[in-house]
């Protein structure tokens, strides 16, 4: 009795709250707004390289930090790779602490040094600090940090949602800024002084560099070459990386929240029994680029987790020395379930590819998510296909899953991009650590 009781008064509530919650997706707008870049002045880029160029030593110094509990993974990885590859500067992995640093959604490495080792070894700073989106953007060490080394006049770079951790420490007040798309809103509630600048993939001002979502560190980096040493130098590089152009034009309209990616990553998350662990073989001198960009995608689709493994647990340096520590010990992996990372292609290239290997996997639905996350302009799949293609999955997963309760009061306001798992606000949080297999809900970031 006492049970028949409860679901009769549950009943209602159920039906509330699932009625609210189809009102929000409802609301969601069903396509980016716009999909043009405006075309940008010459000015304006001879004035952002000018901004970039280095003052202090002839060869810059280029710390790239991160928290060693979760740093964005391709934030991290790729300015590090493409610079070592240039060879223009000195650069250095910086962490917190000891200890490995965990990038999300995936990967380990080991850091090159502590900031405190960094700073007894540099008292007069960087020349250039490139700062990741990281899982908490209030870090007390790394908002020193950053403070004391702006102040001995290094340029601060805030990539992605790195911004948010600029911006915490106080770096950003009253100054022209983007950051990725997710954030802006949260960014700019916190930090009103803050103007921001659309359709712009890279901002600098007095001082401090801000960039788009997770790709824009390539061109970012392209356009860092080229302040350092030159045109021809940074169109050397981008050849060798198949990157065409690395200027500053971008569509900010092209990335939001739509019905359609909401209702690819309710699908997938609801099928929580079609979840895999794809495995990425880690080889010693590998492209660190190719890596970071494919480990990052294949952990953003709601369906799968990245998992690197070697032969031996001892960390494996890549082609530019960056330390990776594999998730596993293992001689092999399942070929049905091993990730490629395109060695035969040029580093750029291997985000396509990628997402074209995802789509047809999980559907171009699922894809076209990975690339709204990466803030990646990506058209393999038209809005129209998309909207279909989801519609139909989330019907099948919504008809065969049992859904978890969710109170009147708890339509969610946003969706976490936190790679596997999502976040509804104010209805359900479980911990894990970024970069291992998702077992629910997690918080996180895009990067």
């Amino acid at each position: 009795m006492f049970k028949r009781r409860l679901l009769r008064a549950a009943l209602p509530l159920l039906l509330l709250s699932l009625g609210g919650f189809g009102a929000w997706l409802i609301s969601l707008p069903s396509a980016p707004a716009g999909l043009a870049s405006p075309p940008i002045a010459a000015s304006e880029t001879t004035a952002l390289l000018a901004s970039l160029a280095p003052t202090r030593r002839q060869r810059p110094l280029i710390a790239v930090v991160g928290i060693n509990d979760a740093t964005e993974t391709t934030d991290y990885l790729v300015p590090t790779g493409i610079l070592r590859r240039a060879d223009v500067a000195d650069v250095v992995t910086l962490a917190t602490g000891p200890g490995p640093v965990r990038l999300f959604p995936a990967l380990t490495v080991e850091a090159d040094a502590t900031l405190d080792a960094f700073d007894a070894r540099n008292p007069a700073g960087a020349d250039y600090v490139i700062v990741p989106a990281m899982s908490r953007d209030d870090d007390p060490a790394v908002l020193a940090w950053l403070r004391e080394q702006a102040r001995k006049g290094a340029t601060i770079i805030g990539v992605c949602a790195g911004a948010k951790v600029v911006a915490a420490a106080g770096l950003l007040d009253g100054k022209r800024a983007t950051t990725h798309w997710y954030y802006l809103k949260e960014l700019l509630g916190r930090h009103p002084s803050i103007r921001y600048v659309a359709d712009r993939r890279v901002v600098a001002d007095r001082g401090v560099v801000t960039t788009t979502g997770v790709t824009a560190s390539m061109p970012m980096t392209l356009l860092l070459i080229e302040a350092i040493a030159g045109r021809h130098k940074a169109r050397a590089v981008a050849q060798n990386l198949a990157i065409p152009a690395w200027d500053i034009r971008h569509a900010s309209g092209a990335f939001a929240l739509t019905r359609p990616f909401a209702t690819t990553v309710l699908g997938n998350v609801l099928a929580f029994w079609n979840r895999e662990q794809i495995g990425i073989e880690l080889r010693p001198g590998m492209d660190e680029v190719s890596l970071a960009l494919a480990a990052d995608a294949w952990s953003r689709t709601y369906r799968s987790q990245a998992v690197s493994y070697a032969q031996a647990s001892g960390a494996i340096a890549t082609r530019n020395r960056i330390r990776v520590i594999p998730d596993a010990a293992a001689a092999d992996w399942p070929a049905t379930r091993r990730i490629d990372t395109y060695t035969d292609q040029a580093p750029a290239q291997t985000l396509d590819r990628t997402l074209r290997a995802i789509a047809g996997r999980y559907g171009a639905p699922t894809a076209s998510v990975v690339a709204m996350q990466l803030e990646y302009p990506w058209r393999g799949a038209s809005a129209a296909t998309a909207w279909r293609a989801t519609s139909a999955y989330a019907g099948r997963v919504l008809s065969h899953a049992a859904a978890p309760l969710l109170p009147a009061s708890a339509a969610p306001q946003y969706l976490e991009l936190s790679g596997n798992a999502i976040q509804l606000d104010h209805v359900t949080r479980s911990h894990r650590r970024p970069g291992t297999f998702p077992k629910a809900i997690h918080d996180g970031q895009p990067g």
